[in-house]
């Protein structure tokens, strides 16, 4: 009886955090020049429909345990990874090959398009993988994350059974890309570790060479 008192009292992980992060970095990816993008509209249609699959994917019982849900949610980080990447790819050959581009404020507003994009992003990878993504992470012991929070650190917290949510995921992917350290989650695992390493070289790079870039064009 404690055991399903406890379970009915467990914090969830609501779909629609996620739902409404992947609308705006699809929206931005939309905002994008079409030279910085590949297939315009192609990319984010597949989004949306493997974004509007996700609630029929997942299992009613919300314990995200369905190896269905997890394969399309993996599709649609991976796919939203790939667009990032290749629009950050065009970006620096651009500036590296073929020489400065002649519009700095367009260079400004697509760097800061592609770091909002890569922070959403990395906070979907972490809201995934973290212990094996959020089914998992109800059931497991805090120490068999990928993640330590501050939650987790402090034995009198008031909520003992508290886990992490989308909101936290994507809390922790914007220090991250801000400060290129963790500022709220420490890493525990290698994965986690390669991940966070991963996003801080790409916030990097759009910030010192894009940002910097656009900044002497416009000067």
């Amino acid at each position: 009886m404690a055991d399903l008192f406890k379970d009915k009292h467990r914090i969830h992980d609501p779909v629609w955090h996620v739902q409404i992060a992947v609308l705006v970095a699809i929206g931005l990816q939309i905002l994008l020049p079409d030279t910085f993008s590949i297939g315009h509209y192609i990319i984010p249609v597949i989004e949306v429909i493997l974004l509007l699959a996700l609630p029929f994917t997942t299992p009613k019982e919300r314990t995200f345990t369905s190896r269905i849900r997890r394969w399309n949610v993996l599709a649609l980080i991976i796919l939203t990874s790939a667009a990032n990447a290749y629009s950050l790819g065009v970006i620096i050959n651009k500036l590296l090959v073929e020489g400065f581009l002649p519009d700095g404020k367009e260079l400004i507003l697509a760097a800061i398009n592609i770091f909002v994009t890569n922070i959403i992003i990395f906070g979907l990878w972490y809201w995934e993988m973290d212990g094996g993504g959020p089914g998992e992470r109800q059931r497991i012991k805090k120490f068999e994350q990928d993640f330590l929070f501050p939650q987790h650190k402090s034995e009198a917290y008031r909520h003992p059974d508290w886990k992490p949510t989308f909101i936290d995921y994507l809390y922790t992917s914007s220090t991250n890309a801000v400060n290129f350290a963790p500022g709220d989650a420490n890493p525990l695992t290698r994965r986690a570790k390669l991940l966070m390493l991963t996003q801080s070289m790409i916030s990097f790079v759009t910030v010192a060479l894009v940002g910097a870039r656009a900044v002497g064009i416009l000067n």
